[in-house]
């Protein structure tokens, strides 16, 4: 998916996110243009996951 494709579907994949890991605020899942890399970090710390697998998991959302 790219990033354009990920912004349009963002709040889907957010909702998802936060049914999968409940200790997911908000902010830790605050999209912004150019910010994905920034993004995938904070969720990397939150979740425990690599950055590989997390993009492959909002792939598949």
């Amino acid at each position: 998916m790219n990033n354009d494709q990920l912004e349009g579907k963002w709040k889907q994949v957010k909702g998802k996110f936060k049914q999968s890991y409940g200790d997911l605020t908000d902010d830790d899942l605050y999209y912004s243009e150019g910010k994905f890399d920034e993004m995938l970090g904070r969720l990397q710390e939150k979740t425990g996951r690599s950055k590989e697998e997390l993009k492959d998991e909002i792939d598949r959302l």
